[in-house]
């Protein structure tokens, strides 16, 4: 079976192709980060119309780089949500217009089910059941996963998503969007222990996260210092160190509450490598193993739309004619898949 994936939840165009028995044929991915740099963050009309514009030459290179034609496509996968209503109606709209006229069965894919998926697309992929970190720019939350769709949400951002912290904060110290990215590498030469800033609620039960406090105590110690390079990035190391704490004792309590031992991170914020080195770190002393996809794959892609895709098209699962997108769109509401 081989899927056509789309993303565009967002402000990345994401095209893919997978066989279920080769793999992945063929990625195409075209971000948006210039088109809204000028403006210090994604712009949704702005998206939506870049969206209309890049899809359809997306999936046509996807599928010269395949050697293939729509005749070798079974199935199409689009985003349906979470995300951007307007950028999702784009992808779904294509993708349900393009499998009518392609007389192939279309599936709507959740957008943070992809993310979860996404490790699953390297050679060493986790075996069920494990606990995930899903963290990005819009999400934070961790998911105790014993199958394709069964999902138990245990713990979610009551306010900003890590990667969202990550950006407001560069934003702050004056880095151009997106800045989660030029803060980690700011970080780089930053001092250990200058600063210290603080792991916001693990001094309490539970295992839901909130980032909005740290980020204003990065304002504040920002407005307190003065204003030169070396200050900037010890203030970043310190935040990062943060945040990665903050995460790492988060899921070595939901490790310890589900008596698991293998944890998966995926999302945009997966590929900083400072909470990658935290995470093995922490997995290493509890005897354990950590699993994240490749640098590529952390952002948004239509890879693992469209890996989530066919594993749900193979279980039987359509949709008709009707487009519908799901800005918003829990993932614990998603249906699990039978056991083989």
């Amino acid at each position: 079976m081989r899927i056509l994936g789309i993303e565009t939840s967002c402000d990345e165009t994401g095209v893919a192709i997978y066989d279920d028995e080769k793999g992945l044929l063929a990625h195409q991915l075209y971000s948006q980060v210039k088109l809204h740099a000028d403006y210090g963050g994604v712009v949704p009309e702005l998206a939506s119309r870049d969206h209309v514009k890049k899809t359809i030459p997306l999936i046509q290179a996807a599928l010269n780089d395949a050697g293939m034609t729509k005749d070798d496509i079974d199935g199409i996968a689009y985003t349906a949500g979470p995300g951007l209503v307007g950028a999702l109606l784009v992808g779904s709209t294509i993708g349900r217009s393009i499998a009518y006229a392609w007389d192939v069965p279309a599936i709507p894919v959740h957008h943070m089910e992809g993310h979860l998926l996404a490790p699953m697309l390297e050679d060493t992929p986790p075996e069920y059941p494990f606990v995930a970190l899903l963290v990005s720019g819009g999400h934070t939350m961790m998911v105790e996963v014993k199958g394709i769709g069964e999902y138990q949400i245990l713990g979610e951002s009551v306010d900003d998503a890590a990667g969202e912290a990550f950006d407001k904060t560069a934003k702050l110290m004056g880095l151009d969007y997106p800045g989660g990215p030029l803060l980690s590498k700011l970080a780089e030469s930053g001092t250990k222990g200058r600063f210290k800033f603080p792991r916001p609620m693990t001094d309490r039960p539970g295992l839901d996260f909130s980032f909005s406090g740290l980020k204003t105590f990065a304002a504040n110690t920002i407005r307190a210092n003065d204003d030169d390079l070396q200050t900037r990035a010890d203030i970043a190391f310190a935040f990062q160190e943060a945040v990665a704490d903050t995460l790492a004792i988060k899921c070595r309590r939901a490790l310890k509450q589900t008596g698991m031992k293998r944890l998966v991170m995926a999302g945009g914020v997966s590929a900083n490598t400072y909470l990658r080195h935290e995470l093995e770190a922490m997995m290493k002393k509890i005897g354990g193993e950590v699993f994240y996809p490749r640098t590529e794959f952390c952002t948004d892609n239509g890879a693992m739309i469209a890996y989530a895709g066919m594993q749900r098209l193979k279980n039987g699962e359509t949709t008709d004619l009707a487009v519908q997108a799901k800005p918003r769109w829990p993932i614990d509401q998603l249906k699990p898949i039978a056991k083989q």
